[in-house]
């Protein structure tokens, strides 16, 4: 089922008129501000028209709004004069940052963020690292989840990670001035005393890679040899069976591969082979250059249809022919394609790094 909305919480016009008169004038705190915003977004004002009426932007609204949410969670926490005094101030944009916590944490980092005069930027790196800390499923030894030390965790990890002596020193600096216990001070002070030591290397990233499509992958045929070929010679090559997920090969001994192009033609192949051939014997050849191809070939496919070519035994050899209708020849297999080489300009380059001339 789907979430059915909250109906409008119904205003007369004379109490909306009010409430925008009242936030034009600008009467009461921010706190007040929102949650009369509220009251006329909740009543079907759009905040294009709150705007509008009032001069107050929509993001503000927005801001305002989810503060004094904030506010009230902090109050219902038996948040100290002194920490409401505070969040008043105004300080809607430092308790708009704590929206993503809990009421404790809200509590916890308001508190904190009194004690610091934490402006807007503060409180977002202070909110996100109270997250961080409290998704650990262990707390890292020296430290506590408390928000102080929840900022000086962060500060020591990245501290250890810089190489810039001038950051490193800053970051440390930081996590002190907000480090809780004692021994998260100590963790501190430890990178402190060895802060001209070089920065640990980091190990590099993996190469890793995926190949994003079959034809990434190639498939190894198995190689007969090269024309002039026998049927026996054809039917001696023994079958290979590429295992998943990664097509490793186990080859008979004394036996040879070709791999090629993994084309949905080549690994819908029941019984593949590939031989060697010049261009100058294929069948229906278009001429041009002459040069030496792969004919990839299906044993698994027999039957003669009219839109194949076929390997078929003629005496003591075989040969690639196209028949207009079943031959009385031994068929040895379908023709799968015929693969000519790369053309390769320059084959230095392959191995050489990119250069362009000026």
């Amino acid at each position: 089922m789907t979430e059915q909305k909250p109906e409008p919480q119904k205003l007369t016009d004379e109490e909306a008129r009010e409430i925008l008169r009242s936030l034009r004038h600008k009467e009461g705190n921010w706190i007040h501000w929102g949650k009369l915003c509220k009251q006329l977004q909740d009543a079907g004002h759009a905040a294009a028209d709150i705007f509008e009426e009032t001069g107050i932007e929509a993001l503000v609204q927005n801001q305002v709004i989810v503060a004094a949410q904030v506010y009230d969670s902090i109050v219902e926490g038996q948040a100290s004069p002194e920490v409401l005094a505070y969040c008043e101030g105004p300080r809607s944009d430092v308790l708009y940052e704590l929206r993503i916590l809990n009421q404790r944490q809200r509590l916890e980092a308001a508190t904190l963020a009194a004690q610091k005069r934490l402006d807007m930027d503060g409180a977002h790196r202070l909110s996100h690292d109270i997250k961080a800390v409290a998704c650990l499923a262990q707390i890292p030894e020296g430290f506590t989840r408390h928000p102080g030390d929840a900022v000086a965790y962060q500060c020591w990890k990245q501290a250890k990670r810089q190489r810039d002596l001038s950051q490193r020193a800053r970051l440390i600096g930081e996590g002190l001035r907000f480090a809780e216990t004692d021994r998260a001070r100590q963790q501190l002070e430890a990178l402190l005393q060895n802060l001209t030591a070089p920065a640990p290397r980091q190990a590099p990233l993996l190469p890793l890679y995926r190949p994003e499509s079959s034809e990434e992958l190639p498939r190894l045929l198995p190689f007969a040899g090269e024309m002039p070929l026998t049927a026996t010679e054809i039917e001696a090559v023994a079958a290979i069976a590429p295992e998943e997920p990664f097509q490793i090969t186990r080859l008979p001994s004394d036996s040879a591969c070709v791999p090629v192009p993994g084309w949905q033609v080549v690994l819908k192949a029941r019984d593949p082979v590939a031989l060697l051939t010049s261009s100058e014997s294929l069948p229906n050849s278009a001429g041009g250059v002459r040069e030496t191809v792969i004919v990839a070939i299906d044993r698994g496919q027999r039957d003669w249809d009219e839109n194949s070519y076929f390997l078929v035994q003629e005496g003591q050899q075989v040969r690639l022919a196209w028949f207009e209708e079943a031959p009385s020849l031994t068929i040895l297999g379908q023709l799968l394609l015929v693969l000519r080489p790369k053309r390769i300009l320059d084959e230095g380059n392959i191995t050489e790094p990119w250069q362009m001339d000026d």
